[in-house]
């Protein structure tokens, strides 16, 4: 194969000076024209007049009222509603569909091949991207870039990284104690998450997410809900070592993100300057007036309900998960009277059916949003806080956005979300047309 291109060069150049009598045939345009849309860019809160958006080369290439040429393929809107492919900035693609036992001593063939299958619904379900908050993912991700398999683009941050008996640490007593220097558990050795208890092995262990691609660096600074050895109330990382992976991040130009719930998590990331806060149900007036002035993202999910997942945890996982949906309502009051830049997830773990409505946790912003509010929060908002990536990002470009240049990740809705959010939450009726990276993977309109 490698001759090709220098024999495509030489019968070119013997076309130039007349040898042959025909030139190579140029290459098919790829273009793909969408015409009489109206289009919602991911910022503003109307409509365009009826336009017509040219994509080429994974990109849009022209956005006008005008006529816009093409020889590629025509996708005709009939006056729909085209807007980017939203962002899911909280998910967990290797965890959505296993148990909990089997994500960490199941078979990791078999796992792998349940999250391709997950990663193809996840897109159909018009996420086109996902900020992966932890787990082996870079596997996964290769294989969508590859185009193995139909999936979202995903930014990875590899294994979460904990400390002995933080939010993470799946080990049980009987694994206890640890021996330093010895052997990996189950759940360190397939990449799911990593201990460390000094600032020296967090630096370790946030270098070893980077070399293998992370885009970002997640650490766990308080307790969590699945875990089962760790209450929501503590704090776990010192600010040292949380020092520690933030000089590892900013080393490589990018940022450290961490679990944090309490003030304490929260204040004490912040000193470590901690980039983006996840969660933060539990925050005082004191954690949000912090970080609106020292403009730290807080990436935040609307949890409203005890949601399908929790048959699978034990009375006290259930019982720290009704005080993290107890809280909902008041971060998002925090978020809104400080202005805090706000990014949309759902960290939906171990249940496919709670997975298939993702769509509807983005409608149920509308609790405390407008829906032009909580379409930008998940499209141009959220593609904000993937830039902070820098140069570690995995697709430099434009995200988010409707706009020429932007990259073309993009859906056709039929109805206008603007009016009825509700569509997002119906995606196989209602996205009619899906495109990642400028390809169609999905077109349900009359031929």
């Amino acid at each position: 194969m490698s001759g090709l291109p220098r024999l495509a060069g030489f019968t070119a150049l013997l076309a130039t000076i007349g040898c042959i009598a025909s030139p190579v045939p140029a290459q098919q345009d790829n273009a793909v024209l969408f015409r009489n849309v109206k289009i919602f860019d991911g910022k503003n809160a109307t409509l365009s007049v009826p336009s017509n958006v040219l994509v080429r080369d994974g990109k849009i290439e022209k956005i006008s009222t005008a006529d816009v040429g093409a020889t590629g393929q025509v996708v005709d809107g009939g006056g729909r509603v085209l807007m980017p492919g939203l962002i899911d900035a909280h998910w967990h693609a290797m965890l959505v569909r296993p148990t909990p036992m089997a994500a960490i001593a199941g078979d990791i063939g078999y796992n792998n091949l349940l999250a391709a299958s997950e990663a193809t619904a996840t897109l159909m379900r018009g996420f086109t991207t996902i900020r992966d908050m932890g787990g082996p993912t870079f596997g996964l991700k290769q294989a969508i870039d590859e185009e193995l398999v139909a999936g979202p683009r995903i930014y990875p941050s590899g294994a979460i990284i904990t400390i002995t008996g933080g939010h993470g640490d799946f080990r049980q007593l009987s694994d206890l104690p640890r021996t330093l220097g010895g052997m990996l558990s189950r759940m360190e050795q397939i990449g799911g998450s990593m201990v460390a208890d000094s600032p020296d092995e967090v630096r370790v262990r946030a270098r070893e997410q980077l070399m293998q691609g992370a885009s970002q660096v997640k650490l766990t600074a308080g307790g969590g809900v699945a875990s089962p050895f760790s209450p929501l109330d503590v704090s776990t990382f010192t600010e040292p070592e949380l020092r520690a992976a933030v000089e590892a991040a900013d080393n490589w130009g990018t940022y450290v993100a961490t679990h944090a719930y309490t003030p304490v998590a929260i204040q004490r990331s912040i000193a470590a300057g901690v980039k983006c806060i996840e969660h933060g149900h539990l925050m005082d007036e004191a954690s949000a007036k912090l970080m609106a002035e020292k403009g730290i993202w807080l990436s935040t999910q609307p949890f409203l309900e005890m949601s399908g997942a929790a048959a699978a945890l034990g009375p006290s996982e259930r019982d720290k998960k009704q005080q993290v949906v107890a809280g909902t309502d008041r971060v998002y009051a925090l978020a809104k009277k400080y202005h805090l830049k706000t990014a949309f997830g759902t960290d939906i773990l171990f249940s496919r059916a709670q997975a298939e409505r993702q769509g509807s946790l983005l409608a149920a912003l509308t609790r405390w949003y407008t829906p032009a509010e909580a379409l930008a929060m998940a499209t141009s908002s959220n593609a904000e806080l993937l830039s902070l990536s820098g140069l570690r990002n995995p697709y430099p470009g434009k995200l988010g956005v409707v706009e020429e240049g932007a990259l073309a990740d993009l859906l056709l809705v039929d109805g206008n979300p603007l009016d009825n959010i509700n569509l997002v939450a119906d995606p196989a009726k209602s996205f009619v047309v899906i495109m990642k990276d400028g390809r169609i993977y999905k077109n349900i309109l009359p031929r």
